[in-house]
């Protein structure tokens, strides 16, 4: 059997912004269930692909740090 490895969700830029931009227009509640539900919605597209559930843990953490790291950013104005 061979080992899948997923390219690492931290590093997709677009997809990161695109939800970090969508969950700064909701209600912080809104915006904790929107980040949740992306992360999930990753994990199980790792899962059907085959991805070791450790390495499916990391990568969901980093994406969602990632997110949550940009998010911060641009409510300090760090970001345009």
């Amino acid at each position: 059997m061979s080992v899948v490895l997923p390219f690492p969700l931290a590093r997709r830029r677009d997809l990161i912004w695109r939800q970090a931009q969508y969950a700064s227009q909701l209600s912080r509640d809104a915006a904790e269930g929107h980040i949740a539900r992306q992360v999930r919605t990753q994990a199980d597209v790792m899962r059907r692909k085959g991805v070791d559930e450790a390495l499916i843990s990391r990568e969901c953490q980093s994406f969602e740090n990632a997110i949550r790291e940009l998010l911060i950013r641009s409510a300090s104005g760090g970001v345009r």
